[in-house]
């Protein structure tokens, strides 16, 4: 690049005096952004003065901060699992014959405190030391639904109904060994597409475990906030007759809720606390929004074709979907 002859060495022809200072920083933004909070604080603090930005911020915060330790408790030990127990160990544990693999692993999904982003990285390390999918899947499916912190979480959320603990351990594990069975009998090794290195490989112990964290973090704090945001729009905005409508129709209401819980994505630690705020609607209903979230959602949808492709997941969510609908409905028609 040419240099003028008079300009002093490394300075380059062409650049304009101030053309950095023009330039938009992220400083400038933050000033930008307080300075049209202030001026804009009148009208904003009318807003959040109504009545119904208040009802609002009342159900989102208490969501939040009701779900919020369970949530760091269950990133912390699932990235301690996830890094520090070596999958073989998983592998070692299972029976040989498949059909006994399949609820042997939906048993040992208690012992991963953690969500659905930990279940499916630790399933796909097992296919990879070569456990058979359908009790790997199991293990996936059964993981975020019925470890310790998940349940003691809905406790927690439901102080005056403890069959909704019971309710979701059994739906849950009924569920996820069903759909071992189910893939033992008509899966095909061609739809599967294992998982070819560990996501984090190459790196030591202490680095993939805070990897770990921070990766399950964001993602989960994100959807907690998210899932959050949408029920206290749906409990404060939405007209009360619409929702008692919606929950008066057994039907209808179970539907709604297992798709609102495909939609929320929220993490398995957080959203008992989601369903316990939505006091519209039934046991049952909200018992298949507890059991469909942690096995099948957008993000998990997308976690799974990327670990065992696309093929794989577009048939595996659908099974999935309905068969956790229906094996909710058959545990609260039992137990609720």
């Amino acid at each position: 690049m040419a240099i003028t002859e008079d300009a002093p060495p490394g300075a380059e022809v062409g650049t304009e005096p101030g053309a950095e200072g023009r330039r938009l920083s992220s400083p400038l933004v933050l000033t930008l952004t307080l300075l049209l909070a202030v001026l804009a604080q009148s009208p904003i603090r009318g807003l959040l003065g109504t009545p119904l930005m208040q009802s609002w911020m009342t159900v989102f915060v208490a969501v939040t901060v009701q779900a919020l330790p369970f949530l760091v408790l269950g990133v912390l030990l699932s990235a301690a699992i996830a890094v520090f127990v070596p999958p073989s160990f998983f592998a070692r544990a299972l029976p040989r014959r498949p059909a006994l693999a399949v609820p042997v692993a939906g048993v040992a999904g208690a012992i991963l405190p953690g969500c659905e982003c930990a279940s499916v990285p630790v399933a796909g390390a097992l296919v990879r030391r070569g456990v058979t999918p359908a009790a790997a899947l199991a293990f996936l499916l059964s993981a975020p639904a019925i470890n310790p912190i998940v349940l003691t979480a809905t406790a927690v959320a439901f102080p005056r109904d403890p069959e909704m603990v019971l309710g979701r351990f059994a739906g849950s594990l009924l569920v996820a060994c069903a759909m071992g069975w189910l893939w033992q009998r008509l899966g095909r090794t061609d739809w599967l597409r294992p998982p070819v290195h560990g996501a984090h490989e190459g790196a030591t112990k202490g680095e993939a475990f805070w990897n770990s964290v921070r990766h399950d973090t964001v993602h989960a704090g994100g959807f907690l906030v998210l899932g959050a945001m949408a029920a206290a729009t749906l409990k404060a905005a939405t007209p009360a007759e619409w929702l008692r409508t919606a929950a008066g129709n057994p039907l209808v209401s179970v539907l709604a809720l297992a798709v609102l819980a495909v939609l929320l994505s929220i993490c398995s630690e957080a959203d008992a606390f989601v369903a316990a705020s939505l006091t519209q609607f039934s046991l049952t209903a909200k018992l298949v929004f507890l059991v469909v979230g942690p096995m099948i959602d957008l993000k998990l949808f997308a976690m799974q074709a990327g670990t065992f492709g696309r093929g794989f997941a577009l048939r595996f969510a659908p099974a999935t979907f309905v068969m956790a609908v229906a094996g909710a409905v058959v545990t609260g028609a039992v137990l609720l």
